[in-house]
């Protein structure tokens, strides 16, 4: 099967047929893909001493890598949809670009089955966005680093070589097992919402998130609020002349701190984290100003939490509060034999598919403690043992049908 041609290039146009990336890693290269030609295998002794998963002449690592060093942070996942676009369809895929049309750049969710049927009854489904900054990609002994190497571009290289792996080896057929990968996830979760509208039908749906390799049991939801003061400033030597932020929103932010927030038998206590803080000028002005921005991780009992928000902020001068959003906890389907279980304290885009679904799984390669900080990696071997834990998924999802 034919993959796009890798050749040393000048960064390519936009008009081209599968469009043009600058490649940021141990070297720098420009990469231009064309429906017409074939890639050569592709000889290298980057991976020596590593293990990999080959499908008609694919490498996992390969494709893994290639993934990582396109930059794809939030909503700049123009490139990153091209080349899975590419990739997939030269694989011998059907595949759909859903367009995500807002402020930023358009970029694309990507859909794949085998044949015709866009229907299927098990969807293996992830996010390709990652959080910022870039990091490039590298390896240390068995260690893969890079921003998504975790979270959640090992998903989808694992999820995309456990499907070609399936249908290589005539474990499923057409109508069986589609693959969807979204953009938006670390910010808004605009690709799965949009994702509602690609009208297809799935009956099961395996989410792929760093897990380490164990299900998970649920997720807790989020409640993400603002705290925002307009006093008025003076001159700290006549603090009867003005209106102090400070000493409005501290108060406020410390009846939080300490506020008993539900706990969950499974998902244990819901957790406060005040992520920005910010106000005032100088030592000797008085501050006019002073706002914060906090999520609350929520194990249970969202409509308590939300009440424990605004009674904190209730009735209090030049205060003003804003829910942003908010979302209930998610509770998952884990018990599937061979497997162990996880309790996660992250969100995830599970609550976005909105469509009836009989089963949800959450299972992935790599850790979330890594995820999002500057030394990301995943394991080289949680790469290749996902790969089977997908395929063992699908085969027991589609045993439940």
């Amino acid at each position: 099967m034919a993959l796009c041609n890798l050749t040393m290039a000048p960064q390519s146009g936009p008009d081209q047929k599968c469009g043009g990336f600058h490649m940021t890693s141990l070297a720098y290269v420009a990469i231009s893909f064309s429906l017409d030609q074939q890639i050569p295998q592709i000889q290298t002794t980057e991976f020596e001493g590593l293990e990999d998963v080959h499908v008609n002449g694919l490498s996992l690592l390969s494709f893994h890598k290639q993934l990582v060093e396109i930059d794809s942070t939030s909503n700049h996942e123009h490139t990153a949809s091209l080349y899975l676009k590419q990739f997939l369809e030269n694989a011998g895929l059907t595949v759909e670009l859903q367009p995500i049309h807002d402020n930023y750049e358009i970029r694309y969710n990507v859909y794949a089955y085998y044949g015709k049927t866009r229907d299927t009854k098990v969807v293996v489904t992830s996010h390709f966005d990652t959080v910022p900054p870039y990091i490039p990609y590298s390896i240390n002994g068995t260690k893969i680093f890079g921003r998504g190497t975790s979270d959640a571009k090992g998903s989808v290289a694992s999820q995309t070589f456990a499907f070609l792996s399936l249908l290589e080896n005539n474990e499923i057929k057409e109508g069986d097992v589609s693959l969807l990968f979204v953009v938006g996830e670390e910010v808004s979760g605009t690709g799965m919402l949009e994702a509602n509208n690609l009208g297809a039908k799935w009956d099961i749906a395996i989410f792929g998130e760093p897990t380490e390799l164990k299900l998970g049991v649920g997720h807790k939801g989020a409640v993400v609020f603002t705290l925002d003061v307009e006093g008025h400033a003076s001159h700290s030597g006549y603090p009867q002349l003005g209106i102090s932020a400070g000493e409005i929103i501290i108060p406020v932010l410390n009846k939080l701190i300490n506020s008993e927030w539900p706990v969950d038998d499974k998902l244990g206590p819901s957790t406060l984290n005040i992520g920005r803080f910010e106000g005032g000028v100088a030592a000797n002005v008085i501050p006019a100003h002073a706002s914060a921005q906090a999520l609350i991780r929520v194990s249970g009992q969202l409509d308590r939490v939300i009440e424990l928000i605004e009674e904190a902020a209730a009735d209090i001068d030049h205060l003003t509060l804003n829910i942003r959003s908010k979302a209930e906890p998610v509770y998952l389907d884990y018990e599937v034999p061979g497997f162990e279980s996880i309790v996660l304290a992250y969100f995830t885009d599970v609550p976005n598919l909105k469509l009836p679904l009989k089963s949800r799984y959450l299972y992935g390669p790599g850790t979330i403690l890594v995820a999002h900080g500057d030394d990301e990696y995943v394991e080289n071997s949680d790469l290749v043992e996902a790969v089977d834990g997908y395929k063992r998924l699908v085969a027991h999802a589609l045993s439940e049908l």
